[in-house]
């Protein structure tokens, strides 16, 4: 048995459906499954007679883990309760000059693009640059990068909708060479795509839980790098955001020297530790042999699609695919391809005009020919 067909025991969701939807909300695994059943056990039993031992433990446990699985250090995460949240950290908390300029793109999903439109009373700008074909050249970013008022390049490394995967390295020498700060949605690659927040110069970086993770909704994680740290001031201050956090009795406001200092409040330590046994899965695999098994599977897809003469909406370039594989079908309107496919119990979306179908690791080439099959 292949590690692959292994891992198709921890999913369940196999057994009554063909699942291609882990770029919108993804299933849980039994691991995850088994962490949420260990918390709940220990919050009925025990409430928080244990919290340190139990509950704070295994939250700084998580941040450990996912520190690895980003390459940054542990003191760079926060826990938050969704990328919105975690892009809103970055939209708030910069001290913003009139005449600032945004860079972002006509493809991406609303999360990254409300934050910074949200600036226009202070005076900032948001350049959304045109995308070609459902990818963003790289050109086209060198050239807005240019101008002296660009403060921040705001990203998806991964766009939802046709699945173009940026090239996060060469964004990050763009910025670094224009000294303009760098922010990346990360939840469309984060789980099946390796990515080093140090090796691509990522100053910011949000991720909810709930796709190619495959954790729970609600809890994500934020990333600062400590280089920039002092330029984003948490607008929300509250008792875990300063050091000390348990000595309620001293008042004060020295802020926790880490991104610990933009968790104000009690965390979803419910999805902490969902959160975390889903990392512990992905590394225990190995992200690199994740991305393997899923851009084969995507691979595997497309040329499927294209025997059928399917329009491919999704770029497959050079190191550009991902695991999102958007496509329609001669003569017949997306919603109806998606609808024909979920009545066999193959789930798929329609975003962007498109189907889209987003496989991952414990999917299965024979999966992929039944959808193909009904094509």
């Amino acid at each position: 048995m292949t590690q692959w067909n292994r891992t198709r025991s921890f999913f369940p969701v196999t057994r009554d459906l063909v699942y291609l939807n882990h770029a919108g909300v993804a299933p849980i695994s039994t691991r995850v499954e088994e962490a949420l059943r260990r918390y709940g056990a220990e919050a009925s039993r025990r409430g928080a007679f244990d919290y340190a031992r139990v509950y704070d433990a295994e939250i700084e446990r998580v941040r450990q883990r996912a520190a690895v699985l980003i390459g940054a250090r542990p003191d760079e995460i926060a826990f938050v309760k969704n990328t919105t949240e975690g892009l809103g950290l970055v939209a708030a908390g910069l001290e913003w000059r009139e005449g600032d300029q945004v860079v972002t793109c006509d493809l991406e999903y609303p999360s990254n693009v409300y934050p910074w439109w949200s600036l226009r009373s202070r005076g900032v700008e948001t350049r959304m640059l045109r995308s070609s074909r459902g990818a963003l050249p790289l050109e086209r970013v060198a050239d807005a990068l240019r101008g002296p008022r660009v403060r921040l390049l705001a990203l998806s490394s991964v766009q939802y909708g046709s699945g173009f995967r940026a090239d996060l390295v060469a964004l990050g020498k763009l910025c670094r060479e224009r000294g303009v700060l760098f922010c990346v949605d990360a939840i469309q690659s984060l789980g099946h795509l390796p990515l080093d927040v140090e090796d691509c110069g990522i100053d910011f970086l949000a991720a909810d839980g709930h796709k190619w993770l495959l954790s729970v909704e609600g809890c994500g994680l934020f990333y600062c790098s400590h280089r920039v740290l002092d330029l984003l001031t948490p607008r929300v201050v509250g008792w875990r955001s300063v050091v000390d956090s348990r000595d309620f009795d001293r008042y004060h406001l020295e802020l926790q020297p880490g991104a610990g200092r933009f968790e104000e409040g009690t965390p979803n330590t419910a999805g902490i530790f969902g959160l975390g046994a889903a990392i512990d899965l992905l590394l225990e695999l190995g992200v690199d042999a994740i991305a393997e098994r899923v851009l084969g599977l995507s691979d595997h897809l497309v040329q499927g699609l294209g025997a059928r003469g399917a329009e491919l909406l999704s770029p497959r370039g050079p190191g550009e695919a991902s695991g999102i594989v958007s496509f329609r079908m001669p003569h017949e309107a997306p919603e109806a391809t998606a609808r024909r496919l979920r009545a066999r119990r193959i789930f798929t979306v329609v975003r962007r005009d498109g189907v889209r179908a987003s496989p991952h690791f414990y999917n299965t080439p024979d999966e992929l020919d039944q959808l193909l099959a009904l094509l």
